[in-house]
């Protein structure tokens, strides 16, 4: 009644009010113990004792109600009304010494009688009875047992210090296996940035896991919904990724930023390409159901286009300069606005530093996500440390949204910090703490990344390719005069070129820098150089060629497959031994152990013959037995692997923007890919779960790792190990075949694909795919 009046006044009640109430409550609570302990009727005395527990916890709740907008120390008003519950808990403490001093004077032997226990209260006196199932201990008394339950509902312990609910119990350890660590850290660092006082941390264990469970997500929320009913969300304010194939709003965005004209090659081949990316989206969209997708806020900043950078692909990008990394970002760019999603694109440090200012608390270190106007950032390792310089202490917030466009790729070695530093294997390129995931390969290359791709493209239709002649001639792959000469691993190119021209004619498209005085040209004299070509005359070319000439540089470029894919067969150059860090200048640095047996792996591996022959170019009678073999078939069939095509492509991207989510920080299992595209397979002593998968026909998944890092997914694989321990390291899960125990993974960053030993049977999770789309499985593409 006294709620209702208060709600007509229209304003909260005041402590006079609070007062006057609590003597209510008094006066009626004592009337009632009264009539309770006088009264020898038990079931009225139940009835009335329930009635009383039930009133009082819905007055103090409604209090809260009313009063749900304070702030209140620790945790914020709308969650506990903690000034309030003090108050209240003050006033009853109070009531409660008043009550037990009437309770000393109430006849033991009638309290007794009412509750039904012996009329010797002396033999029952010491047991321990469980006020919950409504048994009272009689040494305690009903005013006891009745502040007991009343207490629980206000939370009177707080006056003492007691805590509430914040322990984290071994499931909340287990399910976030983050949130102990954060809370560590909170200890230690809540008072360097007062944005956390801002969010009620207030240095108690309780505002700690409040603020990363509510805040940051490390945590979990359970303790704090208690029975609060999460809202729907409105589906009306939900914005639907719409297909956009319009090539002029995409040029509106795609603006340069300054007289360098950055995008100027990346805005042509758009063009060129736009006709055939617009009939693939109307495919995909006949082969799928494209709608239902939500509108992500995409950022696109392109690091390696920046003056900052000091790479000069600006400058560079119609000299010779390398294009690859372009086409990447090209073809990107058109896929995510075709796809139907808001892009914001820069290149220079400058314009991300304006946009970066407008976000609300960029710098700051408080991990809420929900006020950021942005879903998704494409960068690149240049354009990631230009970010982290302008966001510094707020980087926390962005990390996990993040997705490196890095063509080579990262390994879980080398981006953990800590461990990559332990074992001074740390390069200026890794050690980015981000799931291994988050990086975007031209490639295939390790399944520990994920595999962006791009688009070959194809300038000719079928009325100009049925004009062109196949003739007998040869184009050499490397558009610099310094991929001719001989290197430190590649010997032999003169005699390499010398055999095939004895054969065939040669043909280059050879970047000639006029300006460079009294150079020597390393290109023999009998190949018919044509200088930098556009894309329809080289493509030309191509098809007017029966044989693509490698020569061992530049590793894994598109021209490869652009010359499948024009019918012309691709000779691959055999490393023996493979280039890698170890050594191959070109890999120092980069956050990769991957041995590269070939120019192209990824023609090695998935294309092979007769589109691919991979030959030591050193063994002359070799590369002569091939060039003859490849004449002689005389079949020169046009190939392109549907992932690299451009309904390949935006199949791909869109099932990583729709599936893949590295905000979620709750240990669970994995969700994408599906469990019915997955095989636990024990591997072989010494083979790496990317190997062992590989030899079944699968590709290793680690999205899976850690649903089988426990000994008893080893055993169910067929480990027979007694025992088991934790190790941190790129092997785990395994069996160690020498001790015979089963190993499982610490760290959850180092679960990797690629880790290998001779004494260890490794745990893998393969996934069967499509064939054709390496990086989706079977069902995965929706």
């Amino acid at each position: 009644m006294a709620i209702t009046i208060w709600r007509l006044c229209g304003r909260a009640p005041n402590s006079r009010q609070l007062l006057v109430t609590a003597c209510f409550l008094f006066l009626f609570w004592c009337l009632s113990l009264y009539r309770v302990t006088t009264i020898n009727q038990s079931r009225e005395s139940d009835l009335l004792k329930a009635e009383i527990i039930r009133l009082s916890e819905n007055y103090v709740r409604a209090l809260a109600r009313e009063n749900s907008d304070i702030v209140d120390g620790p945790y914020a008003g709308r969650f506990t009304a903690y000034d309030l519950k003090k108050t209240i808990a003050v006033l009853l403490e109070s009531m409660l010494d008043r009550i037990d001093h009437l309770e000393a004077k109430v006849n033991i032997t009638r309290l007794g009688g009412l509750l039904g226990l012996s009329s010797n209260l002396s033999q029952h006196q010491n047991n321990n009875v469980n006020p919950a199932k409504g048994i009272i201990n009689a040494e305690e008394g009903i005013g006891s047992w009745l502040f007991g339950r009343i207490r629980h509902a206000l939370g009177i312990d707080v006056i003492k210090g007691v805590t509430q609910e914040c322990a984290l119990t071994a499931e909340d350890k287990q399910l976030f296996p983050n949130c102990e660590g954060k809370v560590v850290w909170m200890r230690q660092m809540w008072k360097s940035d007062p944005c956390y006082g801002a969010y009620g941390v207030d240095g108690s264990e309780c505002s700690f896991v409040m603020y990363l469970s509510e805040v940051e997500g490390w945590c979990p929320k359970k303790a704090w919904r208690g029975k609060v009913q999460i809202l729907p969300e409105d589906t009306k304010l939900i914005r639907y990724a719409n297909i956009s194939t319009d090539i002029e709003e995409l040029m509106k965005v795609l603006v340069d930023p300054n007289e360098r004209q950055g995008y100027a090659w990346i805005r042509m081949r758009i063009r060129r390409m736009w006709p055939r990316f617009s009939k693939a989206m109307k495919s995909l969209q006949l082969k799928q159901d494209m709608n239902g997708r939500r509108k992500k806020k995409i950022l696109v900043h392109l690091g390696l286009l920046s003056k900052q950078s000091g790479w000069k692909f600006a400058e560079s990008q119609f000299k010779g300069g390398p294009l690859g990394e372009l086409v990447q970002w090209s073809d990107l760019v058109a896929t995510l606005f075709l796809l139907g999603h808001q892009l914001t694109i820069t290149s220079e440090a400058e314009q991300l530093a304006g946009i970066l200012n407008k976000l609300p608390a960029a710098n700051s270190p408080c991990q809420s996500r929900k006020e950021l106007p942005v879903d998704i950032i494409y960068t690149d390792i240049v354009g990631l440390r230009q970010f982290k310089k302008h966001v510094k202490g707020g980087y926390g917030k962005f990390s996990c949204l993040l997705r490196i466009v890095d063509s080579f790729g990262t390994e879980p070695a080398y981006n953990l910090r800590s461990w990559a530093k332990a074992h001074k294997i740390l390069t200026t390129w890794g050690g980015q703490d981000l799931q291994p995931q988050q990086f975007f390969t031209m490639f295939p290359h390790s399944p520990d990344n994920s595999f962006m791709g791009f688009v070959v493209e194809q300038h000719l239709n079928d009325t100009n390719v049925v004009k062109i002649e196949r003739r007998n001639q040869a184009l050499v792959y490397g558009k610099n005069e310094y991929m001719w000469e001989d290197d430190d691993l590649v010997q032999g190119k003169a005699a390499y070129l010398d055999v095939i021209k004895s054969l065939v004619e040669i043909h280059g498209t050879v970047y000639i820098d006029t300006d460079a005085k009294n150079k020597t040209h390393s290109i023999p004299s009998y190949v018919n150089n044509h200088g930098l070509l556009n894309g329809e005359d080289l493509h030309t070319l191509l098809r007017q060629s029966k044989i693509f000439i490698g020569l061992g540089f530049p590793y894994e470029g598109p021209a490869p497959l652009e010359a499948i894919a024009n019918g012309a067969v691709f000779i691959n150059p055999k490393f023996n031994p493979p280039h890698s860090s170890k050594n191959t200048k070109f890999f120092k640095g980069k956050p990769t152990e991957r041995k590269l047996t070939s120019q192209h792996p990824y023609a090695e591996q998935f294309l092979g013959e007769p589109y691919v022959y991979t030959i030591d170019i050193k063994n002359i009678q070799q590369v002569k037995d091939t060039v003859s073999r490849i004449l002689h078939r005389n079949e020169f069939h046009p190939y392109m692997p549907y992932e690299y095509t451009e309904e390949g492509m935006l199949q791909r991207m869109n099932a990583y923007i729709e599936h893949q989510n590295f905000c979620q920080f709750q240990k669970q299992p994995a969700k994408w890919p599906p469990n019915s595209a997955v095989k636990f397979i024990l591997g072989e002593k010494g083979v790496s779960c990317k190997d062992a998968c590989w030899a079944k026909n699968l590709i290793c998944d680690p999205s899976h790792f850690r649903d089988i890092n426990s000994k008893e997914s080893l055993l169910e694989s067929g480990a027979t190990c007694p025992q088991s321990k934790e190790i941190t390291g790129i092997l785990y899960p395994s069996f160690n075949t020498v001790t015979n125990e089963c190993e499982t993974q610490k760290e959850e960053f180092l679960f990797s694909c690629v880790g290998e030993h001779l004494e260890l049977q490794r745990l893998c999770p393969c996934r069967n795919y499509i064939k054709g789309q390496t990086a989706l499985c079977q069902g995965c593409e929706v």
